[in-house]
């Protein structure tokens, strides 16, 4: 579901048009207020809802998480390094919620040459290249093969 501005909220900043990566927030040249040139190639990243000072902008959520009709904002609040959301219902119920930015600080992440290169063996393995070492723990959770799998002596 595509993007809408609240115009009278917006300032016309552009923070949205900065951040937009399918390039379709734009600027009114003569109410200098966002707009969504394109709702049909909206990708649904929310960068610009988050990315608005104002909170001027909210999508209207898929029917997996949100019902139709109803109204999403998300808000990114750095300072208490969460995001939180809102759905707002037709009937006008609210439903609010909020979760950790999980993010790690920029130019933090090595890159791939920074890695040793993987050995043939782990071609077979079901981890990923450099794991659980580039994740930064013992190991990681594995369920138990299942029985037709296990190999009998």
């Amino acid at each position: 579901m595509p993007t809408y501005t609240y115009m009278t909220r917006c300032d016309g900043c552009g923070e949205c048009v900065d951040i937009c990566p399918s390039d379709i927030m734009h600027i009114d040249p003569i109410h200098r207020r966002s707009y969504n040139i394109e709702p049909n190639f909206c990708w649904e990243c929310y960068a610009c809802v988050k990315a608005c000072p104002q909170h001027a902008i909210d999508v209207r959520g898929y029917a997996d998480f949100a019902p139709l009709g109803a109204r999403v904002r998300v808000r990114r609040e750095e300072a208490r390094g969460t995001i939180s959301w809102k759905i707002r219902y037709r009937d006008g119920r609210l439903k609010e919620f909020t979760f950790p930015i999980r993010t790690t600080p920029w130019g933090s992440i090595k890159p791939p040459a920074d890695y040793a290169p993987a050995d043939a063996d782990a071609l077979v393995s079901p981890l990923l290249a450099h794991e659980p070492d580039a994740l930064m723990v013992a190991a990681l959770p594995m369920l138990p093969p299942l029985e037709s799998e296990q190999v009998t002596p």
